[in-house]
């Protein structure tokens, strides 16, 4: 039978020779570092530091404002809850805990939770001055997520809601997030910007695409579970005050990242710029089915720019995608509106189809011509040479057909 010490062990309290020493009287203690107060609880007082953000805050540059509906994000996590929710009823949460390993051992020593109150963002950041103090602030949480229905978290899926709800079991409380709709932000980050940036950190992304710089006091996340643990062994709390930062920039990222991406879904033509971001949005489109507007994507993605690796593959996928459209009729005023523009992708497309469904190879062989013209000029040279290699092969196969 496991002993008191054992228990207490198993909580996260540190027992015997571990035990924290006690603040030293000229220490810093928390509440001089960072502006919070204390919040009465059942299980006692918990310290809660508390930010708002205004409406007309930038995060970079981008409003953290999540003004666009969140139907496609919904349709791509299969939970039409958070479409449906209203966006005061979301929690977005960030843990830093005492170790990455999981497990009853680790336990989460400051959580930041931000929501939408009458238009702010109001962050509230719960810290746990010592491992005996965590019922209480577990139960602080509770109180600031009970209008909540949504969790919103970057890897919490994986990470942060299985840690809390480990400790929320030990101490027998059940967690306030147990049904919640949950929108895990790092495996959309993933599928929108694995092709164009070496990494999905949110820390790489918010400087990479949303466009912010977090100031010279954050703190690297491997660093923060020994600052934490020198605090417990000095009390001296000025060093968290990094902490704090790092985790309040992560809980505002996630909503500044949110509102960015349900404004690339609500308008991509207006809102994104790079020839990848086309591409990897028309890859979602066509996973949910909604081929038309995936094929309207991958054709933009190659009219703005790619390298010859990925100009291939793009025109791989929408020739596949086009296939899968099956009906070639309702595409054809499509592509004619396209070949207006001078899209050589519809060139040829108008070429198949007056060839194969037309059986008509005279006006296959106009199109092919029309589209070799454009594809002269093209550029950069292997997208040139790309078009003109299909576009002979094809000629020559026609006017074998046309007898010329």
């Amino acid at each position: 039978m496991p002993s008191l010490a054992d228990k207490l062990k198993s909580l996260g309290v540190k027992t015997g020779n571990e035990i924290p020493t006690p603040p030293k009287a000229d220490s810093h203690s928390i509440d001089s570092v960072v502006a919070g107060s204390f919040h009465p609880t059942p299980r006692g007082d918990a310290f809660v530091a508390e930010q708002i953000f205004d409406e007309d805050y930038l995060h970079g540059d981008v409003s953290h404002l999540v003004k666009s509906p969140l139907s496609l994000i919904s349709e791509w996590a299969n939970d039409v809850r958070i479409a449906e929710l209203p966006l005061g009823k979301f929690a977005f949460l960030d843990t830093e805990t005492s170790g990455m390993a999981g497990g009853t051992g680790t336990y989460a020593f400051l959580v930041g939770v931000g929501r939408f109150i009458d238009g702010k963002f109001n962050l509230r950041q719960f810290f746990l001055r010592d491992p005996s103090e965590e019922p209480a602030m577990l139960e602080a949480l509770i109180h600031f997520l009970a209008p909540c229905e949504g969790l919103v978290t970057f890897n919490g899926k994986a990470f942060d809601a299985p840690l809390l709800y480990t400790r929320y079991s030990l101490h027998r409380i059940p967690p306030p997030f147990k049904d919640y709709a949950h929108l895990d932000l790092l495996p959309l980050a993933r599928r929108l910007w694995r092709d164009r940036l070496p990494s999905r950190a949110l820390k790489y992304l918010e400087e990479h695409v949303l466009g912010f710089t977090r100031a010279s006091e954050e703190v690297p996340g491997y660093e923060i579970p020994w600052l934490y643990f020198d605090y417990l062994r000095t009390g001296d709390a000025r060093p968290l005050g990094g902490v704090f930062y790092h985790n309040a920039m992560d809980v505002v990222a996630m909503a500044a990242l949110l509102g960015h991406v349900s404004d690339m879904f609500a308008d991509p033509y207006g809102r994104v710029e790079h020839g990848l971001d086309f591409i990897a949005l028309g890859k979602l489109y066509e996973d949910l089915n909604h081929w038309d507007e995936a094929a309207r994507l991958f054709e933009r993605g190659l009219e703005s720019g790619l390298d010859e690796s990925d100009f291939g593959v793009a025109v791989r996928r929408l020739s596949i995608l086009q296939k899968k459209r099956g009906d070639v009729e309702q595409a054809i005023p499509l592509w004619e509106q396209a070949a207006k523009q001078g899209h050589i992708y519809a060139h040829i497309e108008l070429a198949k189809y007056y060839e194969h469904k037309k059986r008509d190879p005279k006006t296959a062989i106009t199109w092919a011509k029309s589209a070799r013209k454009e594809a002269e000029h093209a550029e950069p040279a292997y997208v040139r040479k790309h078009w003109l290699d299909e576009i002979d092969h094809r000629l020559k196969r026609l006017e074998r057909k046309a007898g010329l």
